[in-house]
């Protein structure tokens, strides 16, 4: 067994006000952590991987193939391979969760180019 903890978790910034930390990876299952800071907003993208998660404090505005939906603690989502989501944190809080996606990502694309050069700021 590996355990792991949230509160050691090593956050990376991936856009402006959105952290990513990669808690475990598995055969078939990979988990992050993630933080949206108020005002932020995690820009609208897809990946091949089917993404399930858990909101636990804060509240989100998820644009899923161009449609809101509102999330608050407590709430479940899920993103199907290959469908268009984002979120923006239009709240005074930062928002934390949890997000499992499978097949795990063998090189998370926040890893692959650096947070500024992604939030156009080049």
């Amino acid at each position: 067994m590996e355990k792991l903890s949230t509160t050691r978790a090593a956050f990376e910034e991936v856009a402006d006000g959105v952290h990513l930390a990669n808690l475990a990876t598995g055969e078939r299952a990979g988990m992050v952590y993630w933080r949206i800071e108020s005002g932020a907003t995690l820009p609208s993208h897809t990946h091949a991987n089917e993404q399930i998660g858990y909101v636990i404090d804060g509240e989100l505005t998820a644009i899923v193939e161009g449609e809101e939906h509102e999330l608050a603690p407590g709430d479940a989502y899920m993103f199907r391979s290959g469908e268009r989501h984002g979120a923006e944190n239009r709240s005074d809080a930062d928002a934390l969760g949890i997000g499992v996606l499978a097949p795990p990502r063998e090189e998370p694309d926040w890893r692959q180019t650096p947070a500024r050069s992604r939030a156009g700021d080049d």
